[in-house]
């Protein structure tokens, strides 16, 4: 998956925009950011160390909460992970090169379902379920 299969995939949700953030693409919901290119600044890549660093394309996600990054992040899904700059953020990260598509785009409509309004997101709900 490229980030312009991601920018396909988010601007098919409603009223989500393509802008930038910290000068790179970024998608937001209704001003609220979901989904955004990150790559690694130099004080990631020093954390690093001696671990190999994630290669490709990396994109950030946001999750509800901590907990349920913590429940992502225990998955083990390919490709899911994160990094020290986020800790205490509800943020993973997905390295788009090892990652199922199937996983992203999961992730990445769950992404904008928690920062969606309420109204917004349940009546995508309703529409995906049928109702």
């Amino acid at each position: 998956m490229t980030f312009d299969d991601v920018a396909a995939l988010a601007l098919e949700l409603p009223e989500a925009v393509e802008g930038t953030s910290y000068g790179s693409r970024a998608w937001k919901v209704k001003g609220k950011l979901f989904a955004w290119e990150r790559p690694f600044r130099k004080a990631d890549l020093e954390r690093f160390g001696e671990e190999p660093v994630p290669g490709g394309p990396i994109l950030g996600l946001a999750v509800d909460d901590l907990e349920e990054k913590e429940v992502v992040l225990s998955q083990r899904r390919p490709g899911f992970f994160t990094i020290p700059h986020f800790d205490g953020y509800a943020a993973v990260l997905v390295q788009l090169d090892a990652a199922d598509d199937d996983d992203v785009r999961e992730a990445i409509v769950d992404a904008w379902l928690c920062k969606a309004p309420e109204a917004l997101a349940g009546a995508y709900l309703d529409r995906e379920s049928g109702s």
